[in-house]
């Protein structure tokens, strides 16, 4: 995988940072929004990525009962995760989050942004290393 590789080289080494923002392409996935709400709300118990991973393995899942489910396997308090999700508190933040990539004119995922240089689409490991070590040269 190309991500754990570029935060070991470039993340953990304080070079560069990783942002994420929510995407959810409604149109492909209509249960796409309520998980990346349940996605945030993991986040608040520390366990975006663990929560953020499974969702990615069980993609033809998606539902409220999935969500609970991961909850429980990675060991989340699962009323808080349950109250979070039920509520909606997330919605905000995911709705701005895609609304704030559509101003970019992002479109699909994964799009990425290395200091403002967009590359949309998958990309192998040493096209993320050329651009990022090309911008690091720069400053």
């Amino acid at each position: 995988m190309v991500l754990p590789k570029l935060k070991k080289e470039f993340v953990y080494t304080v070079k560069a940072r990783y942002i994420y923002r929510d995407f959810p392409l409604v149109n492909i996935h209509s249960n796409a929004r309520p998980a990346a709400e349940a996605a945030q709300c993991a986040f608040a118990q520390g366990k975006f990525w663990e929560f953020h991973n499974r969702i990615f393995q069980n993609q033809t899942r998606l539902g409220t009962e999935l969500y609970m489910e991961i909850a429980s396997e990675i060991g989340l308090d699962q009323s808080e995760f349950d109250q979070c999700f039920t509520s909606g508190q997330f919605a905000d933040e995911v709705n701005r989050d895609f609304d704030a990539a559509r101003e970019l004119g992002i479109t699909g995922t994964p799009s990425f942004f290395i200091n403002g240089r967009p590359m949309v689409g998958a990309q192998p490991l040493e096209v993320f290393v050329a651009i990022v070590e090309e911008e690091l040269g720069a400053q």
